[in-house]
């Protein structure tokens, strides 16, 4: 598996607990920035991570900001990108089984460390569960995507 992660200033704080985590369970990942605390866009992130991963170089992708509202409304703007918005272990857990989100979005202002490492091991390791009503509905939105990014 490789994950593409990526934060703005409001997440700088907890990316490098991520990177721990991911390096200790030999995860390959790739850091799209941001590297320091000065204010940032943080649409250049979430857009680089959503582009990798809807061309495939990287599985899932894991983006932090001060809330996660804004990562996730642009990780959604990128075709073949389902990103879930998640704080709690639960919702991190049906975004992938029941969405196959292949984003995840949340902000460090909200949640701390080792909330964030539960959610984190909960998305990373939940499978999409492809029972028929679930890849329905996940080919509903794919077509909705196909209709309006043509």
């Amino acid at each position: 598996m490789k994950v593409a992660i990526g934060c703005d200033h409001g997440g700088i704080n907890l990316k490098p607990a991520l990177i721990d985590y991911l390096e200790k369970k030999g995860i390959e990942y790739i850091d799209f920035g941001c590297y320091g605390k000065d204010s940032v866009d943080y649409n250049e992130y979430a857009l680089a991570v959503s582009e990798s991963v809807a061309k495939k170089e990287c599985d899932l992708g894991i983006l932090i900001c001060g809330t996660g509202i804004g990562m996730s409304i642009v990780a959604n703007k990128v075709k073949g990108i389902r990103c879930g918005h998640c704080h709690d272990v639960f919702s991190a857990r049906m975004t992938r089984e029941h969405n196959d989100a292949n984003v995840l979005a949340f902000g460090e202002r909200v949640i701390g460390v080792g909330l964030m490492l539960d959610i984190v091991e909960a998305f990373l390791t939940t499978p999409f569960s492809n029972g028929d009503r679930h890849v329905n509905r996940v080919n509903k939105i794919q077509a909705l995507e196909d209709k309006n990014f043509k």
